[in-house]
């Protein structure tokens, strides 16, 4: 795994460290749902302890995956990037596309959420946009083609 840090909100990390606790404790029902099945024994239960089994990676999975982002996490500073005049990771950004506005809140990738304007700051868009000023002008490459973006406002 990378050692690469991972740029959070405070309540990007919260969210992620409560998804773990809830996790860990899916973890003790999963682990006592394959013993019950391995208990019974009989054939009817194979698909219930696969399942359980097929579960308990699925889990333990996740549970690594969240246990090595908050590892290398690093809180953002949002007092910061609100208040910069360049675009940086927690800032809510005001661009224009083709005559639309738009507002994108620059996150790290765990807390990406694209419909909810969250961008990462690894995405094409995020990336771009990253160190611009007001009245910059920016292309992108995006999967639907190139796009192009001027940043309005940044908060």
């Amino acid at each position: 795994m990378t050692e690469k840090t991972v740029p959070l909100t405070r309540e990007g990390k919260a969210k992620l460290e409560q998804e773990l606790e809830q996790l860990r404790i899916r973890r003790r029902e999963v682990a006592e749902m394959i013993h019950n099945a391995q208990e019974q024994g009989t054939s009817q239960n194979d698909a219930e302890y696969d399942d359980a089994k097929m579960e308990q990676g699925r889990v333990e999975g996740r549970i690594l995956e969240l246990e090595d982002i908050l590892r290398r996490a690093k809180v953002i500073d949002e007092a910061a990037a609100h208040s910069a005049d360049r675009v940086m990771v927690g800032s809510t950004v005001d661009v224009e596309q083709d005559g639309v506005v738009r507002q994108y809140r620059i996150v790290g990738g765990p807390e990406a959420d694209p419909l909810q304007g969250k961008i990462s700051n690894d995405s094409p868009v995020g990336t771009a946009l990253l160190g611009r000023a007001v009245g910059d002008v920016v292309t992108v490459n995006v999967p639907k083609g190139v796009i192009r973006l001027k940043v309005l406002k940044i908060e």
